[in-house]
This record gives structure tokens, sequence and C-alpha cells, in this order.
């Protein structure tokens, strides 16, 4: 490789005719499910959004309603970063729930893991962002958390990343050897049971209104 370039091209949907056939498809094939797509769940105070390595305000919402709906200690959300986001106020409607969680697989499990199985998680998802061979960067996200903090060092090898698991409720130490009820969602292992993703999630934010976005801070980077 001696070197490379590239050109932006802008792309404004304003100022491109859409195609009438697309167009018709789009709406008869929405048609059925308009009164699904526009019901209103609630609301939340602040910016839902996802982007970056790390958990975003919506991952947080999706955590906190694993952890409340499947009753769990620990939530475990997959690295997406798909999904539009909702200005502060805006009303939160099943469209956008399904924006954020339309996968074929998403039976919102809830499992017992240890300590130490989390953490290899950890290690195991960090180790396909922030391996320094480029041929072993697999790509996708960080897997988001709820429920726990954590630390992460992006410069250390597999196996030394995580430190600091911490369970937020408590604010003690994760044990290694015991077992924590964990919930998630997106699971790719065969016969995984649980409601799936979007209705938790909607009656989550049904029964809570008005959804408080906060300021993650319980996730600690370094060596960045």
């Amino acid at each position: 490789m001696k070197g490379f370039e590239y050109r932006l091209i802008p792309v404004f949907a304003d100022a491109i005719a859409p195609d009438p056939e697309m167009i018709s498809l789009v709406r008869e094939l929405r048609q059925p499910f308009e009164e699904q797509y526009a019901r209103v769940l609630g609301a939340a105070d602040g910016l839902l959004y996802r982007r970056g390595n790390f958990n975003g305000t919506w991952d947080d919402l999706i955590c906190d309603a694993l952890l409340a709906e499947r009753d769990a200690e620990i939530a475990l959300s997959p690295g997406f970063r798909w999904g539009s986001s909702l200005l502060p106020d805006t009303p939160i409607t099943m469209e956008d729930v399904w924006n954020q969680t339309a996968i074929t697989y998403p039976a919102a499990y809830r499992n017992e893991m240890s300590g130490q199985q989390i953490k290899d998680i950890l290690e195991d998802v960090a180790d396909n962002l922030f391996n320094p061979d480029p041929y072993y960067q697999q790509g996708g996200d960080m897997v988001r958390v709820g429920g726990m903090g954590y630390s992460i060092d992006i410069s250390k090898p597999i196996g030394s990343r995580i430190s600091g698991m911490t369970m937020l409720k408590t604010g003690q130490p994760v044990d290694a050897s015991r077992n924590y009820v964990v919930a998630g969602w997106a699971s790719v292992n065969e016969g995984t049971e649980g409601p799936a993703i979007w209705d938790l999630v909607a009656g989550h934010i049904q029964k809570q209104k008005i959804i408080q976005v906060r300021e993650n801070q319980s996730v600690r980077i370094q060596g960045a």
C-alpha cells in the first residue's frame, strides 16, 4: 500500500426525485401496519441516539428495560449502531422501537452467568475491536452493558483490557466465581427463549411514560 485517495459524494434526499413505483410499493406494504407504527409509547427528556463503539442513550434505554422487565442484575445488549436518533421531548412511537430492535432473532433471554464468563465476553468483543493486528479486527461494536460498570484499557492485550467490573446498585466488585442473573437479546444460540425485545422495550417505555436520559459514566475508557 503506497497511498489512497477518495472523495465524498453528497446525497440530498430532497434533491432526488423519488421513483413513483417504489413510493407506491412502500406505501402499499406499510398501509396495514400504519396504526401500529404510529402508536405513541412515551417520550424522553433527552436525546436518544446510537453512535460510537460504546453505549448510546438508546442502548441504555434497552438495557434498563431488560433489567426491569426480566428482573435481572446485569443486561447485555448487542453493539448495533442502526436506528434513528430522537430529539428531546419527541414522542417515542412503536416504529421508533422497531427501528432499534427489529431483527429475526429477538428473544430477550434470562440466564445465569458467572462474573468470569461476563468478563470473558467483554474481553472477546474488545479484542475484535482493538487488536493491534488489523487482520484480527473483526469489526462490530462493544457489547452494551447495563447494571454494571467497568474500565477498559484498549492499549492492553486480550485478557487484560477489562478491569474494575462493579455492580452499580451496590458498588460491590463483580465476583468472578459468583453467578449473576443476566438478561440480553440477539443471541444466535438455538432454542433461545424469551419475549421479543421490541415488546419488552415498548412495555417498559409505556410504564415509565417519560424516559430520563442521563450521561453514561459507568464505562471508563483508557488508552485511547
